[in-house]
């Protein structure tokens, strides 16, 4: 297993992680080429603005990113006053054995319990099951009465983990 390095994200690093984040949602079949979506999953420049954008380098390119949503962040849609989240996980197929995606949400998880925080939420998608399982392997517990839907026709499903 290669070496995982999770970390900020660079200002010139901006365009690649909108790109590999829009690979990931839409040529993973899991966003509509046609959603408006699409926009948001591109302008990683915003998301790094107004959350700490974060990425998982394997053998020392970019495989993967994450926004982590401190509380006040514009991109946290469920957390409580005293929680974080996580938005837009996105690993390349190629790095998802190498546990990238396991160390972003670990990095997510270690900066909330840093900040004193209570607990860790996000949302997913009910297609994203492997995605599922790994939060669940992380201790992460599903939150049904928390799910919701951003527009008609998509469930989103909830899960969180509590320090």
């Amino acid at each position: 297993m290669q070496h995982v390095t999770v970390r900020d994200a660079r200002p010139h690093e901006y365009d690649l992680i909108g790109e590999l984040t829009v690979e990931v949602y839409v040529h993973g079949g899991l966003v509509s080429p046609e959603s408006s979506y699409v926009g948001k999953l591109r302008d990683a420049a915003d998301r790094a603005a107004k959350s700490q954008l974060l990425v998982a380098e394997v053998g020392g390119d970019v495989a993967g990113a994450v926004a982590y949503c401190p509380p006040g962040s514009p991109y946290a849609e469920l957390a409580g006053p005293d929680e974080a989240e996580f938005r837009m996980l996105a690993v390349l197929a190629q790095a998802r054995r190498a546990g990238a995606g396991r160390a972003l949400v670990g990095e997510c998880a270690a900066r909330a319990r840093a900040a004193g925080l209570t607990g860790l939420r996000l949302s997913t998608q009910a297609n994203m099951e492997a995605a599922h399982r790994m939060y669940e392997r992380l201790g992460f517990v599903r939150t049904p009465d928390r799910d919701w839907s951003p527009i008609p026709g998509l469930r989103l499903l909830t899960y969180a983990l509590t320090f």
